[in-house]
């Protein structure tokens, strides 16, 4: 039935740009370098990076997702892992005697090797200065608890001046923990990031967020979307297939002042599903797509990855957390690790800052599962996507793009491979087919104004 002619996407995309800091853009819902070139933030989670590597280890990871077209990296300073008493590769501990006033300088030099290695190898880093068991334990954690407002400044000021020539630090406030009521918890974290905006240039300098716990509706917003030091606003959507993580970037796309919004830890790949292998087993690359899709087409500026193996830099000798599968250099070449490029390609291939979400594209009502279709479009009506995660048929509504006539084209989100499908004309509703249908075949759907004469989806020229 379909007879086309699959087209080989090669796209070769430029990191960290010399003397190019982030910024947020002037319509507040994407990040864009200091020329106004859109970015699309693809990262990767490796909390345990600073901790756990020695310079082999982290050059050759470093490398290979600047290869696969990675370009924000993750990592803690503070790191979870017991990152205060067990010392990192060379036998050093971060700070002496566990005191945030007294950094030990021969840790740190190990930080800033790998951090200005990112940087030569065309990444940025999300540094999170923290772990948050070093603020509240709560339920897990091994700590100990060594900030209070006091020592959370002064430790922000230490650091932020460290690193505040380093243009490709963005700062990521929290780790892993929602702040408690009734407790020091929301000053202790507000100080840590006025303590690095005032010494690394104020708040036109830094570019800085808050990654939380799961939570319901709102994540970073829900303390601090009124603080001057949040950027923008920071999700952790859990470890479960099919839930609604568009809720979650949808609540805060709606929110005032208008600040972007991502999921900075969705589902990873090889995790256990809802973290009950036995009876879950572990996440399936279509999942992860899924959340990935979902996200981005409901507003997020884009989108981080994670593999369980990574995370945690497991080795067979290392204590394993819940399960991972397989030692993490082995875990550096998973599928997902090589696909999520395709996302970033798309959305590039097309005008990525006047992007808005547009549900009044689906025709009738979805179920919030696995099977729920999203779409996304140019504020101008110029083009639209329809993502569809288990492929199928979808009734369409358009009136919303300026065209009586589109092109179209099917996207590929496991291969990034596109073909062009049939022209539509506009009516009322319009019936589309994805070329394949069931689990694991999602497909974008990409409608273009003729006029507009757009590039093929997910290339660069």
């Amino acid at each position: 039935m379909f007879k086309y002619l699959f087209i080989c996407v090669f796209v070769f995309t430029a990191g960290v740009v010399e003397g190019q800091r982030l910024q947020v853009s002037e319509n507040g819902r994407f990040l864009v370098t200091e020329n106004g070139e859109p970015f699309f933030w693809m990262a990767d989670t490796a909390w345990e990076l600073l901790h756990r590597c020695n310079r082999e280890e982290a050059e050759l990871y470093l490398k290979k997702r600047a290869e696969q077209g990675f370009n924000v990296i993750q990592a803690v300073a503070l790191a979870e892992l017991d990152g205060l008493n067990t010392p990192n590769s060379y036998g050093e501990k971060p700070l002496i005697e566990n005191d945030p006033d007294q950094p030990n300088e021969a840790y740190f030099e190990h930080v800033d090797y790998v951090i200005r290695r990112a940087k030569e190898l065309g990444l940025y880093i999300a540094l999170l200065p923290t772990w948050g068991d070093k603020v509240n334990l709560k339920s897990w954690g091994t700590g100990p608890v060594i900030f209070n407002p006091q020592k959370a400044y002064a430790f922000g000021q230490w650091i932020g001046k460290r690193y505040k020539d380093e243009d490709h630090i963005i700062w990521v406030i929290g780790g892993d923990r929602n702040p408690r009521e009734d407790t020091t918890d929301i000053a202790i974290w507000n100080q840590l990031a006025e303590g690095i905006a005032q010494a690394a240039g104020g708040y036109e300098r830094t570019l800085m967020s808050f990654h939380p716990q799961p939570k319901e509706g709102g994540g970073s917003s829900t303390w601090f979307h009124n603080q001057k030091w949040l950027d923008f606003n920071m999700h952790q959507t859990g470890h479960c297939a099919n839930q609604g993580t568009y809720n979650h970037i949808a609540h805060d796309y709606a929110l005032t002042p208008t600040k972007p919004v991502i999921d900075a830890e969705p589902l990873y790949e090889d995790h256990p599903n809802c973290f009950n292998a036995k009876e879950l087993g572990h996440s399936l690359p279509e999942d992860i797509r899924r959340i990935m899709y979902w996200n981005v087409f409901a507003g997020a500026f884009g989108q981080t990855y994670g593999c369980h193996d990574v995370w945690q830099m497991y080795l067979p000798d290392r204590e394993p957390v819940n399960q991972p599968l397989r030692p993490w250099p082995a875990a550096l070449n998973l599928p997902m690790a090589n696909q999520v490029k395709h996302l970033k390609h798309l959305m590039l291939s097309r005008p990525f800052l006047s992007r808005i979400p547009d549900q009044t594209i689906i025709v009738g009502h979805q179920e919030d599962n696995e099977h729920y279709k999203i779409a996304t479009r140019d504020i101008g009506g110029r083009y639209a996507m329809v993502y569809l995660p288990t492929g199928g048929s979808c009734e369409l509504n358009l009136d919303s793009l300026i065209s009586n006539q589109w092109v179209t084209w099917w996207y590929d989100p496991r291969t990034g491979l596109s073909f062009k499908g049939e022209k539509l004309t506009k009516q009322q509703p319009i019936s589309i087919s994805a070329p394949t249908q069931g689990q694991g075949h999602d497909w974008v759907l990409i409608v273009d104004d003729p006029k507009a004469s757009f590039k093929i989806p997910g290339t660069s020229d």
